[in-house]
C-alpha cells in the first residue's frame, strides 16, 4: 500500500513540504522531551533518596546457607557500615577460650576508620551526575537545539549505565579483597592477620566474604588435588581436611606477603533499597532509551543505540 499527494505537486515543492512537517514534528517532540527529562529526575531523585543516609540506616541480617559458619547483622547508613557483628564457626579460626565463636564486631569508636562500600559511593555519584545533566539539558543550554538534547540524551544514558554496572557487580570501582584490605582498626577487636573481611554489591544484594589465610611457601610441593603433602598426610591420618573452594590453588599478594586461602565463606544479604534502585534505574533507562531512539528517528539519524 503506498500513499500519494493529490493534486500531485512537483518534487522540489514535496521535498520542501516534507521537510517542513519533519521540523515541526522535531520541534513538537522537543518540547514533549521536556517533560520526558522532568520524569526521569523524578525517578533519579526517588533512588538517591533510597541510597541516601537515614537516621536509622537499614539493618541487615547475615547468614550462612545449611551451615552455623557465619551469622550476624550489619546496618548499612548510606555508603558506610556502620554497625556489625558477626558470628563465625570455622576450623581454621578457633575461638576465644570461653566462646563458641568468634565475634568480628566494626568498632564503634569515633576514632576507628570508616567502612565504606565504594561501589555505592559510585551509585550515588552516578546518580548526581544524571541529575546535573538533566539540570543542564533543561535550564543550562538551547533545549531547541536537538543536537544539543541528543548529546544530553547520550551522557544522561552513559550515567544511569554506570549506575546499574555498580549495582550489578560488574565496575571498576569494585575492589579485589587482595588489594585494598581494611584496616585492622576498623573492628574492635582488630582484626586478625590471617583473616579478610571484605564487603561489597552483587546483583543489588550486599555480599560479605569472609578467608582465612596462610602464608605460603613456594618452595612446598603441592599434590595433584591442589593440597599440600602436609595436609595429604594429616587427611590420611584421620585429620580434618581443609574444605575445597575455588580459590584454594591460587596464591594472592596481601599486605606485601604471599598467601594462600584456607578457607572461604560468602553470604549474600539482599538489600531492599538496593533492589527497589536497581529497579527503579532498569525503568529509567528503557525509558530514556525509547526517547532517543525518537529523537534519532525525527532527526533522521541511522545509528543503532547502545
Amino acid at each position: 500500500m503506498s500513499a500519494a499527494v493529490w493534486p500531485p505537486i512537483d518534487d522540489a515543492r514535496l521535498a520542501d513540504e516534507q521537510a517542513a512537517s519533519q521540523a515541526r514534528e522535531l520541534e513538537w517532540l522537543l518540547v514533549q522531551l521536556r517533560e520526558t527529562l522532568q520524569s526521569l529526575k523524578a525517578g533519579l531523585e526517588e533512588c538517591a533518596a533510597l541510597l541516601a543516609p537515614t537516621e536509622n540506616g537499614s539493618t541487615l541480617v547475615l547468614s550462612s546457607v545449611r551451615s552455623e559458619s557465619l551469622k550476624g547483622l550489619v546496618t548499612r547508613i548510606g555508603t558506610r557500615i556502620t554497625k556489625g557483628n558477626v558470628k563465625l564457626r570455622l576450623a581454621s579460626l578457633p575461638p576465644p577460650k570461653g566462646s563458641h565463636t568468634y565475634d568480628v564486631i566494626i568498632s564503634s569508636a569515633p576514632h576507628a576508620p570508616t567502612l565504606v562500600v565504594p561501589q555505592l559511593t559510585n551509585i550515588r555519584t552516578s546518580i548526581n551526575s544524571c541529575l546535573d545533566v538533566i539540570d543542564v539539558a533543561t535550564w543550562g543550554g538551547d533545549a531547541t537545539n536537538a543536537n544539543f538534547v541528543a548529546g544530553q540524551l547520550q551522557l544522561l544514558h552513559d550515567h544511569i549505565q554506570e549506575a546499574r554496572q555498580a549495582l550489578r557487580g560488574y565496575s571498576d570501582v569494585q575492589t579485589l579483597w587482595w588489594e585494598n584490605p581494611l584496616d585492622e582498626k576498623t573492628f574492635d577487636p582488630p582484626l586478625p592477620s590471617n583473616v579478610s573481611f571484605h564487603m561489597f554489591v552483587f546483583d543489588a544484594a550486599l555480599v560479605l566474604e569472609i578467608r582465612t589465610l596462610e602464608q605460603h611457601n613456594a618452595a612446598e610441593k603441592s599434590s595433584l588435588t591442589g593440597f599440600s603433602i602436609r595436609d595429604s598426610l594429616a587427611s590420611a591420618l584421620g585429620g580434618t581436611r581443609a574444605p575445597v573452594h575455588d580459590e584454594a590453588d591460587r596464591t594472592f599478594k596481601y599486605r606485601g606477603q604471599d598467601v594462600r586461602v584456607k578457607e572461604k565463606i560468602r553470604v549474600e544479604s539482599q538489600d531492599p533499597a538496593l533492589i527497589s534502585a536497581s529497579a527503579k534505574l532498569n525503568a529509567l533507562d528503557h525509558s530514556l532509551s525509547l526517547s532517543r531512539k525518537a529523537l534519532n528517528i525525527v532527526m533522521g539519524r541511522d545509528e543503532q543505540l547502545d
